[in-house]
């Protein structure tokens, strides 16, 4: 493990967790930037081993997935990245279009496809990233964002809600038989 991303060697636990839970590291001051094509295959393959590999999505929404070029087209493509420049994490801001999907007005933003690599969980980069979502949703004149998430994702529902998101079950939705969808709302 690198460095920057090892935890302190000694000392109490952080976050008041005990010495028998999961360990917790210390937070990841991760830069955040806009994607450049050189970034792509690494947010490939880091999007598509986080949800293929935690069970998140069907075979068939994997080319998706991997289509970074496609969505950078359509989304604003931001990185996360750690102090040795690598990315670590990535999300899809929607501003404006169609790609948002739950999107019901030009009032609304929304952000897709977040991935953190599992190595950096837990160190405050999937926050980063929507905090930075949230910053430039604000700064284009959104009034609220929203976003979809699956039933399994329960470490995203966990930073949406702490982060005052509230659900829209209204607005749930499956875009095919079997797959259900839960909307989460935050007015900006």
């Amino acid at each position: 493990m690198p460095p920057s991303l090892r935890p302190a060697p000694d000392g109490p636990p952080a976050c008041g967790r005990g010495r028998d839970e999961a360990p917790h590291y210390p937070a990841l001051v991760p830069t955040i930037d806009h994607a450049v094509p050189a970034d792509f295959p690494r947010i490939a393959e880091l999007t598509v081993g986080v949800y293929e590999g935690e069970g998140l999505v069907s075979p068939d929404y994997v080319p998706q997935l991997a289509d970074v070029a496609g969505r950078a087209d359509r989304a604003d493509l931001l990185v996360a990245r750690d102090d040795a420049g690598r990315v670590v994490g990535s999300v899809a801001l929607v501003l404006a279009g169609d790609f948002g999907e739950v999107t019901r007005s030009p009032e609304e933003a929304a952000f897709r496809m977040l991935a953190v690599d599992p190595a950096v969980r837990g160190q405050g980069v999937g926050e980063a990233l929507v905090r930075t979502c949230l910053d430039r949703a604000r700064a284009a004149g959104r009034a609220r964002m929203v976003l979809s998430t699956g039933e399994l994702m329960t470490a995203a529902h966990r930073l949406y809600e702490r982060l005052g998101f509230q659900r829209l079950p209204e607005r749930d939705w499956s875009p095919r038989p079997g797959i259900d969808l839960r909307v989460y709302v935050l007015e900006l």
